[in-house]
């Protein structure tokens, strides 16, 4: 009974997609003298809600041109554009705005694509020792991250210092390839305060004690302030980076990451990473797991609620990476 529910479902889901659906859209096509991409601009704020409306329209059509401007490269947008306006026969000189609002979320579609080749590509690349640019970004690493201790050698236990599981961080970039130890640079990079700070942190031993004791009665006011002092557990800095890269690029390929990017723009492709980097560490100090066996677990919980968040087609994640202000903002 139930297989044959599903399948008259499917069948009227269907006969909606095929027949009903389209003939509703040449019925209010007709009522409202606006084509449906005409409908979404005009009905929708910039940002997801309207960019995501639109990709859906031109992946589903029938129409060759509007299915291939979703592939088209940056700098023929504004042609693409102008096609489909003399597609639909719509004056662009009475209707100027609407191809402001379609080129606009027809380069974030095609920035997108952009983005997820970029970053597959560098997922792609190995770690190459024999490579000097790879060696140099992997030495930089060390510098940015331990500026006032040399490194003794190229194979060496110091790498352990910073998150590294053994003398030879190689190893630990095969799941991610170049992407892991560009998104670690990067943050090193831009963010080195909080980077050295989350460093730091990652390396002490899990303790607790009485925040009261060393907080006035202002800062108290700051949950997560008192949260940070009272509680505290070691992990691999590198290592959790890394697995980071991991999680924000399946959040990427996945699509997840659109509402974030229609919402918020184009930052670096390692911008989230810096963002996630430090949502989790946060996240990691909440949770106040036992050890380190309990990663997986937490990462899991941490993937799940971001998750959640960019379900909201207003929300982006926040584009400060401060450690005193780690949140999702709502648009």
């Amino acid at each position: 009974m139930k297989h044959f529910l599903r399948v008259v479902t499917q069948f009227f889901i269907f006969l909606y997609c095929k027949c009903l659906w389209r003939g509703l859209k040449f019925v209010v096509r007709k009522f409202t003298g606006r084509c449906e991409l005409q409908r979404i601009c005009y009905n929708n704020k910039h940002g997801a809600r309207r960019t995501l409306k639109i990709e859906s329209s031109l992946r589903f059509s029938k129409n060759e041109l509007l299915k291939s401007a979703l592939s088209v490269h940056p700098d023929k947008v504004e042609k693409t554009i102008d096609d489909i306006m003399a597609l639909k026969a719509i004056n662009p000189d009475t209707n100027p705005q609407l191809g402001i609002s379609l080129q606009s979320s027809l380069l974030q579609i095609v920035g997108y694509r952009s983005l997820v080749a970029e970053v597959e590509n560098l997922r792609r690349e190995h770690y190459d020792c024999e490579n000097p640019k790879h060696e140099d970004m992997l030495m930089k690493l060390w510098k940015e991250l331990r500026p006032d201790t040399p490194l003794t050698g190229r194979i060496s236990k110091q790498w352990c210092e910073i998150g590294f599981q053994g003398s030879d961080p190689k190893t630990d970039f095969r799941g991610m390839g170049l992407l892991g130890l560009h998104n670690l640079l990067h943050f090193a990079e831009h963010d080195k305060a909080t980077a050295l700070q989350m460093l730091h942190d990652s390396l002490q031993p899990k303790h607790k004690y009485s925040a009261e004791n060393h907080i006035d009665q202002t800062n108290k006011q700051n949950k997560s302030f008192c949260l940070y002092l009272s509680t505290s557990c070691s992990y691999s800095f590198a290592i959790v980076g890394i697995n980071i890269t991991d999680l924000a690029y399946s959040l990427l390929v996945s699509g997840a990451l659109k509402t974030h990017l229609y919402n918020a723009g184009f930052p670096s492709k390692s911008g989230n990473v810096c963002y996630l980097m430090q949502e989790f560490h946060r996240f990691w100090i909440e949770e106040d797991p036992s050890d380190i066996m309990e990663f997986n677990r937490v990462r899991s919980k941490f993937h799940r609620r971001i998750l959640r968040q960019l379900k909201d087609l207003d929300m982006a994640l926040c584009p400060h990476f401060s450690a005193s202000d780690l949140r999702l903002v709502n648009l």
